[in-house]
């Protein structure tokens, strides 16, 4: 596995990019709920060099499933940079059991 599903430690001091930001916009996305999945991830896991991927199980969009948001952050600059965002229905794809 490439990252530490254990480490999910959060990111507080970030930029959202401009693909982030439309990307967000377009999937409905708020950056309130971004800025959730940031400060308070599920897991985090390292997916190459300089970027990690933040995923954080949330409330279905109008539905009674949960959803998997996963967020990608460029973590080797100060501030990070968010790089984009998603929501699926799909947790078990993404989602890593611990060992």
């Amino acid at each position: 596995m490439a990252g530490d599903e254990l480490n999910a430690e959060p990111v507080d001091d970030f930029n959202l990019s401009p693909h982030a930001r439309f990307e967000m916009a377009r999937r409905g996305l708020s950056e309130e709920l971004v800025r959730f999945v940031l400060r308070t991830p599920d897991q985090r896991e390292s997916i190459r060099p300089g970027r990690d991927v933040l995923p954080s199980i949330v409330a279905g969009d109008g539905t009674d499933q949960p959803q998997l948001v996963r967020v990608f952050v460029d973590i080797d600059r100060r501030p990070a940079v968010v790089v984009t965002a998603y929501r699926t229905s799909r947790i078990s794809r993404y989602w890593r059991s611990t060992p």
